[in-house]
């Protein structure tokens, strides 16, 4: 393995140029509205210089840091999810003609895209994402179209929130795999390394010098401080078994009372994909659009099926949730689909801690 480089932050701009001289748009966290979110930019002074995001239970706020380093925050409310599984987009159109009627599919543009920033969680969430839409038995083309090409640079966390515990499902701070460039901040900039052919080939781009001992440790340090100033904890890595004997605990109708059904935490998760198909007639009935878009297991459309509501209490919605998140999901791919990412915990409007009601259950 070759030894990583350093760019200095000061120099932080080649990559941007480099990236978009091979032909990638880049997209980079950047705040809006009082958050942080992946958007397109070609400037590194749009990324969140000086900033860190302070998230607790239901709670998530911007507040001026400290240290003058982009990276010093753990996650925002978007993952790679959005970027790849679009929130809502059109799949084919029907139109009638002389001849009868003619499907239509829509295509999606191929633009290969670099994203600075990826967590170690979200390239965990990706592969299992990568999973359903591309390597089952009908891999899906809109997916497919923005998966090829897209390059993933990695940031290692260093700056965990209160609401991170991707160290108890085994899915960070540290990227290990799936990336095509790794960096981890440090004081003055970054200790970064390739991860595929194509990293390798920006790395060699950018005519690095090798990081010094002290970087690579100073690196180090702030991985591992990221790993034990996590205060959360998933119960275990494999609870498909003792939460599908618990189905009827009085803990569901506990966190029922609490839940709003809002679907928040369906949005916000990395690898939730769920999703509802629409249809979109013309006035002249002439033609039509097929849609889909997110859904989420917490909605009344969700559970209907053929004129009867399977979940119709809240009670078994975030029963379903819960337990295919953390237990039947083992029976899809293996793993839990939990990645630690602790965002919906956050963006939950009433602050429910996916690791406390985990914990409730099996205590």
């Amino acid at each position: 393995m070759p030894p990583p480089r350093f760019l200095p932050h000061a120099s932080l701009q080649r990559l941007f140029d480099v990236l978009s001289g091979h032909g990638y748009s880049v997209v980079a966290p950047q705040l809006r509205n009082g958050s942080i979110v992946y958007a397109e930019t070609q400037n590194a002074g749009d990324l969140p210089w000086g900033v860190s995001l302070i998230q607790e239970a239901g709670s998530s706020r911007i507040v001026k840091g400290e240290l003058a380093q982009c990276f010093a925050w753990a996650n925002g409310p978007q993952a790679l999810k959005p970027l790849l599984f679009a929130p809502r987009e059109a799949l084919w159109r029907i139109s009638r003609g002389e001849g009868g009627f003619a499907v239509e599919v829509v295509e999606t543009p191929r633009r290969p895209q670099a994203v600075i920033g990826v967590r170690a969680c979200d390239l965990a969430a990706l592969s299992i994402q990568d999973r359903h839409f591309l390597h089952g038995p009908y891999p899906d083309p809109h997916y497919g179209a923005r998966r090829e090409g897209m390059l993933l640079i990695a940031v290692n966390c260093t700056h965990p929130a209160s609401t991170c515990f991707c160290a108890s499902t085994g899915d960070g701070p540290e990227a290990k795999a799936d990336f095509d460039l790794a960096m981890t901040e440090i004081e003055d900039g970054f200790v970064i390394r390739d991860g595929s052919p194509s990293g390798a080939q920006i790395l060699d781009a950018l005519a690095l010098p090798e990081a010094l001992a002290v970087q690579i440790d100073a690196a180090n340090a702030g991985i591992r401080h990221a790993a034990s100033g996590q205060t959360r904890a998933i119960p275990g890595r494999k609870l498909r078994d003792a939460l599908m004997a618990r189905l009827d605990h009085p803990r569901w109708q506990e966190v029922a009372e609490r839940c709003l059904a809002c679907g928040n935490c369906t949005m916000v998760c990395p690898t939730c994909f769920c999703h509802a198909e629409t249809e979109e007639p013309r006035l002249d009935g002439n033609g039509s659009l097929h849609s889909r878009e997110w859904d989420s297991c917490f909605g009344e459309r969700h559970g209907h099926i053929h004129g009867k509501q399977l979940r119709p209490e809240i009670r078994q919605r975030y029963r379903q949730w819960l337990t295919h998140k953390l237990a039947t999901w083992h029976d899809q791919f293996g793993r839990s689909g939990c990645v630690g990412c602790g965002r919906c915990i956050a963006w939950c409007p009433v602050g429910i801690d996916i690791t406390e009601e985990a914990a409730a259950l099996l205590k």
